[in-house]
């Protein structure tokens, strides 16, 4: 590994990647609640807007695995000042779109250079740090990314509201140039022995990953055309298959599948795919919940969701010390059956129920939260080497991106199953989203199974 142009503001290298977390985070929330005003100011329907989330999702799965090569080969300062400058030329041209066509083409600009923000930023950190700082730092750099997650849709609909929906992208240009300045100053540019470029593999791979995602997106959205979706999951099937097959045959795999044999980034993934199925469908249900289920308005539903946000950024000082004296294996099997269970006392809530009790429910939300996601996230890169980095890292980006994406089709398409069911045996929506929720707490019950396969030592060197 080779690092060029060293500099004495190195230690604030965390302060770059998280500031990376938070502008992809907000981007992928904020256009949620503006797109009724876009449509409307584009003379479309709003049901017509969906591809601008779609191909925003798609372009994200398609260029992830490029990113560790990519930074490898030329430098992490320099792929990642180039990323930054792509997505904040990206929120430019989304501010002047006119149509969806050309909404389309700039969310593609964006997702291009947000496909490569966080993973080469946390590549940067893994070279730069020892393992022993790795807990807290990452548990420091998922503040914002957090943070991002919940403000977004509030921000995007009090933008639309009280200015337009051009500000949701003209507010990236500021955030984005401060970022190109402060990684020119901070950022090492790290390098790393790279083989020859895997065309072959990035076509399989990533077109495996463009299909499945666009079938849940086109399941999630309710469309019936089930053979098509079926046909773009057995295409991906075969895609994946045909990658399998490469990998074994290539001397520097896009995505180096034999890094499962690292067992903790192998548990990690796996319980980081499986856990965000059930709870990253949770800030996508509840919002629809209080207003569609119990008449809340937009503002309250909105504000139902900030205690999580401050109490994410509250529980972080006592994340690293809990981890030491508990365990990774401990904190993980247990954090996931606590979440499990408050997912399940939101099925309980009625139009009766005091708004405090909800609100409480939402600050342990975004406590088991925050302790899940940052020791998930460290517990996968633990053990790898510098040589592995880029290629883990890699992963577990594609798989966080997945999982989320995958965690709110799945959601929706449970919702959409429970409101079919109960409108034929002339049951209610609310009803429909209890169900919902059960089913998730479930899910997110028996992800905890995966963790017991971590060793009680697992982690131990993370926290000397």
């Amino acid at each position: 590994m080779i690092k060029e142009n060293p500099t004495s503001y190195e230690k604030y290298l965390p302060w770059v990647a998280a500031l990376a977390m938070f502008m992809q985070s907000l981007d992928g929330t904020i256009l949620n609640t503006s797109l009724p005003s876009i449509a409307k100011d584009m003379n479309y329907s709003p049901l017509e807007m969906q591809s601008i989330i779609v191909s925003y999702t798609l372009t994200l799965a398609l260029f992830i695995p490029l990113s560790g090569w990519l930074s490898d080969k030329f430098g992490t300062k320099r792929i990642f000042m180039i990323a930054v400058a792509i997505f904040t030329i990206g929120s430019v041209c989304c501010a002047l779109s006119y149509d969806l066509l050309s909404m389309n083409l700039s969310r593609i600009t964006q997702a291009v250079g947000a496909s490569m923000m966080v993973p080469v930023a946390r590549l940067a950190i893994l070279y730069q740090f020892p393992r022993k700082d790795l807990l807290k730092i990452m548990n420091l750099i998922t503040i914002p990314g957090l943070l991002g997650l919940v403000i977004g849709p509030s921000l995007g609909g009090w933008m639309s509201d009280n200015f337009s929906w051009h500000w949701i992208f003209l507010v990236n240009i500021p955030i984005g140039i401060i970022g190109i300045l402060a990684a020119k100053i901070i950022m090492p540019n790290f390098k790393n022995t790279v083989g020859k470029f895997d065309t072959k593999g990035l076509l399989l791979f990533s077109l495996a990953l463009v299909f499945i995602t666009l079938a849940m997106e086109l399941a999630s959205v309710q469309i019936n055309h089930w053979q098509l979706i079926l046909t773009l999951v057995i295409f991906s099937a075969l895609l994946f298959y045909g990658y399998f097959k490469h990998f074994k045959k290539f001397e520097s795999p896009i995505i180096d599948l034999r890094l499962f044999k690292v067992r903790t980034l192998k548990v990690g993934l796996i319980g980081s795919l499986i856990t965000r199925f059930g709870i990253s469908g949770l800030p996508f249900l509840l919002p629809l919940l209080f207003q569609v289920g119990f008449g809340y308005s937009a503002t309250i539903s909105g504000l139902l969701l900030l205690p999580s946000s401050i109490t994410t950024i509250a529980i972080k000082p006592f994340i690293v010390p809990l981890v030491k004296k508990f365990g990774y294996r401990n904190i993980l099997i247990s954090n996931t059956l606590f979440l499990a269970t408050i997912i399940f006392i939101f099925s309980l809530t009625t139009k009766d129920t005091p708004i405090h009790y909800a609100i409480l429910l939402m600050v342990a939300y975004g406590a088991f939260t925050s302790i899940q996601m940052t020791a998930m996230n460290t517990i996968t890169l633990s053990d790898v080497t510098d040589k592995q980095a880029s290629g883990a890292n890699s992963m577990l980006a594609i798989m966080q991106q997945l999982s989320i994406s995958f965690g709110i089709s799945i959601a929706a398409l449970i919702l959409s199953f429970y409101k079919d069911l109960f409108r034929f045996y002339e049951g209610n929506l609310v009803d429909a989203f209890r169900y919902t929720l059960i089913t998730l707490a479930a899910l997110t019950a028996l992800s905890s199974l995966t963790f017991t396969n971590l060793h009680p030592n697992d982690g131990d060197k993370l926290s000397e």
